[in-house]
């Protein structure tokens, strides 16, 4: 993950055991029976887990340590509150805690303030939406949830996305045998389809030109020349230089 770095946190995450389903299976009902010994246990046998998650957040520019031990508190978050009785695997309940625990980390050291009662909307936005899914089993809209919390359309979206992750220019969004592309690179303005059909354009239109004005309008406006200079290296006369100039610029235009 970290060039040269093992040990975060004092741990050497070269040696993390790597804990089977049937063991944590074991752990967790010996947990919720009240075993804090097997509690223990099946924390340092899913620090591992922990560590694939905190991967992901690696191109942050967070300290590793500190996302390690906010990963930790959403490991044991997800260990207390894990139901036995659900068929479903520990690790797929454990890592969206995790990674929510991270995130919270992030939204609220982040370099970008927003206020609390943004956040308390947005936050309050997010169990309203969690709400509606589970009743009518399809993702409400924005509308949907602004009339529900009796709020405007325009302060929901604006919540919403203050708790967005802002994302690095520089973070990869592709790679393919060591050519990446960058956020950054798919970054356009909103001229460039314009700008590109206009590039085409002139450059048919160029064309249909002579080459004595292709010529002068090379002079003119690649070299910054004079109609006076034009005219001296081409051998003609200053106005003629002119209305050719005028000429080749409106068979351009048209």
């Amino acid at each position: 993950m970290y060039v040269n770095k093992v040990e975060i946190c004092g741990v050497d995450t070269s040696k993390l055991p790597v804990m089977k389903e049937k063991e944590k299976e074991r752990l967790l009902r010996e947990v919720k029976s009240g075993n804090k010994a097997a509690r223990d246990e099946l924390i340092n046998g899913n620090l591992r887990l922990v560590l694939s998650v905190v991967q992901r957040f690696s191109n942050r520019g967070e300290n590793p340590d500190d996302l390690f031990q906010i990963g930790c508190i959403g490991l044991i978050k997800a260990i207390d509150n894990f139901d036995i009785t659900q068929l479903v695997k520990f690790s797929t309940y454990a890592v969206p805690m995790i990674i929510g625990e991270i995130r919270r980390y992030l939204r609220d050291n982040n370099s970008i303030r927003v206020s609390r009662s943004i956040k308390d909307t947005a936050y309050r936005a997010m169990q309203v939406k969690e709400a509606l899914i589970n009743k009518h089993q399809k993702e409400p809209t924005v509308t949907e949830i602004a009339k529900e919390l009796g709020l405007p359309r325009e302060d929901v979206v604006i919540a919403l996305e203050s708790i967005v992750d802002p994302v690095s220019l520089y973070e990869p969004v592709f790679s393919d045998g060591g050519d990446t592309i960058y956020v950054l690179d798919q970054l356009g303005d909103s001229n460039d389809d314009k700008n590109w059909l206009d590039e085409i354009c002139i450059k048919e239109a160029i064309k249909d030109l002579s080459p004595r004005e292709k010529k002068i309008l090379n002079l003119r406006f690649m070299q910054g020349k004079t109609q006076t200079e034009v005219s001296e290296e081409i051998g003609i006369s200053q106005a003629q230089v002119s209305r050719l100039e005028k000429y080749a610029i409106k068979k351009i235009k048209s």
